[in-house]
């Protein structure tokens, strides 16, 4: 398998989780007596409805911890069609700029706060962050889509402009484009192949201009 350089912490660091299934704020039907006793739990999960409606990250990817810095990954377990939602981001956190965060806007990073961090870089990425919407969605420009047991990547300079730590990419793909360090720093004509959020186009615009 391809070698990728992920923005989730190594291993000896503290793990995110992923949160549990929301509560629809109701508690369970218990006699008054042992009511404030016994621990509630969160509703199961219902099967008819979406993991990625729900959303329900377990039924949506596994997680690989491989031995050595930054080597974890993590895989679908679902299969999609191009341009489909794969999951929403809805346990955010703002944050200052960090190797796991994410740009969501000009002046805004943010922590995943969930096992979304371990979705690696790769210039040939599976999916994308539509950081407008708040949802990861299958790469609309995969023809073939998103297969179960694929790995899950998106193209870091679609989200970053100046990168925490910058790295060179050990994707593999014949698309590899080396060096990444966000996209202040690639040709507009390297970035016109690729899904991008609209605050790195207007950032994008911005240098331009000023080099007019």
């Amino acid at each position: 398998m391809s070698q990728l350089v992920s923005k989730m912490a190594p291993p000896s660091a503290t793990a995110t989780t992923t949160p549990p299934p929301a509560s629809n704020g109701k508690l369970h039907s218990l006699p008054p007596s042992t009511a404030k006793n016994k621990p509630t739990s969160p509703p199961p999960t219902d099967p008819a409805i979406p993991a990625w409606v729900q959303p329900d990250l377990n039924r949506l990817l596994r997680v690989e911890h491989n031995p050595g810095s930054f080597a974890s990954r993590s895989l679908s377990l679902v299969t999609l069609p191009a341009g489909a939602t794969f999951a929403r981001i809805n346990s955010p956190t703002p944050a200052t700029v960090a190797y796991t965060s994410v740009q969501a806007g000009r002046d805004l990073h943010i922590e995943l706060n969930s096992d979304l961090v371990y979705i690696n870089h790769s210039c040939d990425p599976t999916l994308i962050f539509d950081m407008q919407r708040w949802e990861v969605r299958v790469n609309p420009d995969r023809e073939a889509g998103l297969r179960e047991g694929d790995e899950l990547t998106f193209f870091y300079p679609s989200t970053e402009w100046a990168m925490a730590q910058p790295f060179d990419c050990l994707c593999g793909s014949t698309q590899c484009k080396g060096r990444i360090s966000g996209a202040k720093d690639m040709r507009l004509d390297v970035l016109d192949a690729y899904w991008l959020n609209k605050h790195i186009e207007d950032l994008l615009a911005d240098k331009a201009g000023m080099a007019a």
